[in-house]
């Protein structure tokens, strides 16, 4: 299709589950896009979102072959992703999908590959860079506030999944562990603020070989055997001259490390967690006391999630407005799949790093996504 301004992208979503409700409600409040349909494998769960949003339900493969749909928005369980995007791809759709682009980087370079013979736009999640706390701070870096990026830390622990998830072994298993599961959003984050990653070491354990369920279920009290590193401290070397500490760990009861610091040769930059669009953004120059902006009364940065109970900001969909406002202008997308690519490459370069104690170069590099500007933001409402 090609889109006007006054068009919109036809949007089918394929996946159903819990994270399709951020998506399907979000929607609404931007310009340039429309959920029309939705499937799921389990077809139940496509008729019940399709009741809950006035959508119209279908077979996950007469969405993807449907002609009246522009993209597809894969929101499908994480080992499905390549072949529902491929085959989205194959048929001619623009594709946005949750991280990760795919479980491996081979994956996710075939998908980026193919989108790009095919002339067609590939984006993926997380573009929670793109929201409140994400844009002052790549505003305050842009301004040139800590001056040239020297160093840094940034920090992802906690417990694990088995304290509230009923069946959390995926979690464990080669493929997942913290790196995979949650790397995306800091390391997104990171690369939007100074650019692309070249080399990595990292040294990788696991705190214990098996795990209790804690979580309320039928599987409560029982154990399961831990298939991947579940504490990994990596150290990332940007291309332009900064090294960062990455310490991911679900082996951690408590701890008072920040998200993520940043320090320059003119102060030091304290960001939120990057899994949220919004947060409060602290900046030190030259060790002056912190100065705290909260960005809650900022677009995309204001408490909306979840309904019930707001307690963070969550704007999903973001990414692809832009997606679709890129189709437009034909520029690149901020949440693109090359970004994706990159990100995934340096997750498993970590990995590897940590397996064989061997510093990693990154395969892949990309550039960094272009800054989003408040007048642009803003021109993505409905």
């Amino acid at each position: 299709m090609a889109q006007t301004n006054n068009m919109k992208l036809r949007i089918g979503v394929v996946g159903c589950g819990s994270i399709s409700l951020a998506y399907m409600r979000n929607a609404p409040l931007f310009r340039g896009v429309e959920i029309t349909a939705c499937a799921d494998i389990n077809a139940d769960a496509a008729k019940r979102r399709a009741s809950e949003f006035n959508l119209r339900a279908a077979d996950v493969d007469a969405l993807i072959d449907d002609t009246t749909i522009d993209l597809i928005l894969n929101l499908t369980i994480p080992a499905a992703h390549f072949d529902v995007s491929m085959r989205a791809l194959s048929a001619g759709k623009h594709v946005f999908t949750e991280k990760p682009l795919g479980v491996t980087a081979a994956e996710g370079r075939l998908l980026v590959n193919a989108a790009a013979e095919k002339s067609l736009m590939l984006g993926s999640a997380p573009d929670t860079f793109l929201g409140a706390a994400g844009r002052h701070a790549r505003r305050q870096m842009e301004a040139g506030a800590i001056g040239r990026p020297v160093t840094g830390t940034a920090f992802m622990m906690g417990r694990g999944m088995e304290h509230w998830h009923h069946d959390p072994s995926f979690y464990y298993q080669a493929g997942a562990g913290p790196v995979m599961d949650m790397g995306p959003y800091y390391l997104t984050m990171m690369v939007n603020l100074m650019g692309p990653i070249r080399r990595v070491q990292a040294v990788a354990t696991s705190g214990q070989e098996e795990r209790l369920i804690t979580a309320e279920g039928p599987k409560q009290g029982t154990t399961f055997k831990v298939g991947t590193p579940t504490s990994v401290l990596s150290l990332l070397e940007f291309d332009c001259g900064a090294t960062v500490t990455f310490g991911t760990s679900w082996d951690v009861f408590r701890h008072s490390n920040h998200p993520i610091e940043l320090h320059g040769t003119e102060g030091s930059l304290r960001l939120p967690d990057p899994d949220n669009f919004g947060g409060r953004v602290a900046l030190s120059s030259r060790g002056a006391p912190w100065l705290e902006t909260d960005t809650s009364s900022a677009l995309f940065g204001a408490v909306n999630w979840p309904i019930a109970a707001p307690d963070r900001a969550n704007y999903r969909m973001l990414g692809l407005a832009d997606l679709a406002r890129a189709i437009i202008e034909a520029r690149t997308p901020r949440a693109s799949g090359d970004l994706a690519l990159h990100v995934l490459d340096v997750m498993e370069a970590i990995l590897r790093a940590g397996e064989t104690g061997v510093a990693q170069t990154i395969p892949s590099t990309v550039a960094q996504p272009a800054e989003l500007r408040e007048d642009e933001a803003r021109s993505l409402l409905a």
